[in-house]
């Protein structure tokens, strides 16, 4: 039996910060994702930097779109509004919600799937019209509720599980999101959670569009031609009966290492991921060097994580479009309406 409400009741020793508000209260649902999922770290780690900021839960928009990745707000900040989108749509949505009431935090979390393919257009834009959120992308290379194709940000010759080959170029999401303008850019590892917290942190506190990359490696997929157990011959063999998918249980792979230094962490399918933690020596003001840093590090073959670049003068959507101060949704018609001769004026303009 699967329990998808956790106890309301706290245990009153609990530690509470400055909002009077637990640790737990800004905990949603239980996960339904495989166990040992890099997605529900990344969820931990952002309901441990939203009760280390005293941020209150109400005043929290968090939006998705659709895939894996965009289930994860379901688990987290249970008391804050929520909005799953259309796929690859979360961006425009935000972005709307943000222009008529941007007092709220704005969470966008989405995946390499959901960002990377069908809604690239909408990542562009988002970051480089400077929308005042904070853009999480769960990035595992895989469609995985589609079963574990490559993703466009595939590295190209890595394998499958099915012995396919990835033929086509990776697309670059930190070199994107530096060559759009984004003011805060990020990469992190779901396993490194003392690298990961303060990322999240930085980034809610930015006034601007923050983009933060998370590697967060798949634990699933045994699902390969010639298998009895794989989807495909289950469902050919079986007409009348429920379908029944396994998942085998597999442990989280974390990390621990010092700045500046490199750690190979080896995938449950035997592959490498090398990891490269930003030395404290690194100027991340610096715009050219932050993408000369980043593609170093990939012709290296590493992942660089840690805190890229970040514009301490960043100016978001509200400022580039000079709007009022007051929220758009609590402006009333005398504000709205500026009255027929306005109108006119305007109109005549026009013609």
């Amino acid at each position: 039996m699967t329990y998808l409400a956790k106890p309301k009741l706290h245990h009153p020793s609990l530690t509470r910060n400055k909002v009077g508000y637990t640790r737990r209260d800004y905990e949603g649902k239980i996960s339904t994702l495989c166990a040992g999922c890099g997605h529900d770290s990344i969820s931990a780690a952002i309901i441990q930097a939203c009760w280390e900021l005293d941020v209150q839960p109400h005043r929290v928009a968090k939006l998705s779109g659709i895939g894996c990745s965009s289930k994860t707000p379901d688990y987290f900040l249970g008391n804050s509004h929520g909005f799953n989108t259309v796929h690859g749509r979360m961006p425009s949505v935000l972005t709307g919600a943000n222009l008529a009431n941007g007092d709220l935090l704005y969470l966008g979390v989405s995946g390499d799937g959901d960002s990377a393919s069908i809604g690239i257009g909408q990542f562009v834009h988002a970051l480089r019209r400077g929308v005042n959120m904070v853009y999480i992308v769960e990035n595992n290379g895989v469609y995985g509720l589609t079963k574990g194709q490559f993703s466009a940000t595939a590295d190209q010759g890595s394998v499958s599980k099915k012995g396919v080959v990835n033929t086509d170029a990776p697309l670059d999401l930190i070199g994107l999101a530096l060559q759009l303008g984004a003011s805060y850019v990020a990469r992190g590892f779901s396993g490194d959670k003392q690298q990961l917290v303060p990322l999240i942190k930085g980034a809610i506190a930015h006034q601007g569009a923050a983009f933060i990359d998370v590697i967060s490696p798949c634990v699933t997929f045994n699902n390969h031609a010639g298998s009895t157990k794989s989807y495909d011959y289950v469902r050919e063999h079986n007409e009348i009966a429920n379908r029944i998918d396994y998942v085998p249980c597999r442990d989280e792979i974390t990390v621990e290492y010092a700045q500046g230094e490199v750690v190979d962490v080896e995938q449950h399918d035997g592959s490498v991921l090398r990891l490269r933690k930003i030395g404290a020596d690194y100027d991340p003001r610096d715009h050219v060097e932050a993408a000369r840093y980043c593609e170093a590090a990939r012709a290296a073959g590493e992942v660089a994580t840690g805190l890229l670049y970040v514009d301490l003068q960043a100016r978001d959507l509200h400022a580039h479009l000079d709007t009022v101060p007051t929220a758009f949704n609590r402006l009333g018609e005398a504000e709205l309406c500026p009255g027929n001769a306005v109108l006119a004026k305007i109109n005549a303009g026009l013609r």
